[in-house]
């Protein structure tokens, strides 16, 4: 028997586990571990549009297309289409008419809310110089004292650890060499733009689930349930706090190179 969630349930299960609606949350998501929804996707959008952003809030949701750094010729991000390389959930919400892009070419994001500061939050996006920076759309989170949402999937989605790493200068995580991207604009203009994209340990955010039990430790995920998804929702600073004294107490030892858990005493 297929059990099909309401409106009404999604909302009460957010408002269970005290999801802000006054803050900055970034959702990645697995729509297949949520289950079946009313509305479908379209309705399942508009219920987390309409809770995260009921209080001031921004909603951001990710739109990635760097799986297209593959293919030199073609455009790497085209702001009009709702081409995403990272499920079907972004491109429902990429043909959402009150979302706002980012113009970053690999790793761009929509972002719900009031209009003004969905554009104030993704404004210059388009000159950022790598994947992730600490100065772009995924850095702000820390600034805006945002969280990261994960519904239905890990820490190993949790993109935001990668802007982390960034902050925090850890080598072996960029491209040394900046590769060109193209960015095609809403009027139909192309522009260039070179970036350093994530070119180290190949697949090294499989192992950011390696970061989990430290989080735990610290009390700083909060979980949930929306739909039939295991949800844990994470203060972005908090995170960075987190990452930040296991790098310390590692003496700069490269940690991802493989899945072997974390050595307690890094972080306890």
């Amino acid at each position: 028997m297929i059990i099909l969630f309401t409106k009404e349930e999604l909302i009460k299960q957010l408002e269970e586990m005290n999801a802000p609606k006054n803050s900055v949350v970034l959702m990645h998501t697995s729509l297949k571990a949520i289950g079946e929804t009313e509305g479908r996707a379209e309705g399942l959008l508009e219920t987390l549009i309409e809770y995260f952003t009921a209080d001031g809030g921004l909603f951001l949701i990710p739109t990635h297309t760097w799986s297209n750094l593959k293919n030199p010729d073609k455009i790497t991000m085209d702001v009009k289409s709702d081409e995403s390389c990272i499920g079907v959930f972004p491109s429902v919400a990429l043909r959402h008419p009150s979302g706002v892009r980012s113009l970053h070419p690999t790793h761009s994001m929509v972002v719900f809310g009031d209009r003004k500061k969905a554009e104030e939050y993704v404004k210059g996006e388009e000159n950022i110089t790598t994947s992730t920076s600490g100065k772009g759309c995924y850095g702000k989170l820390y600034d805006y004292d945002g969280y990261v949402f994960l519904v239905g999937v890990g820490q190993e989605r949790n993109t935001y650890i990668h802007s982390v790493e960034e902050m925090l200068d850890v080598p072996f995580r960029l491209s040394e060499k900046a590769v060109r991207t193209t960015i095609k604009l809403e009027n139909g203009e192309t522009v260039e733009r070179f970036i350093h994209h994530h070119d180290g340990i190949p697949h090294i955010s499989e192992r950011y689930v390696k970061y989990e039990p430290a989080l735990r430790h610290f009390g700083i995920v909060k979980d949930g349930k929306l739909g039939n998804a295991d949800t844990m929702l994470i203060s972005a600073k908090k995170i960075y706090d987190v990452v930040k004294l296991i790098r310390e107490h590692s003496g700069g030892a490269e940690l991802m190179s493989d899945f072997e858990p974390l050595d307690e005493a890094l972080y306890k």
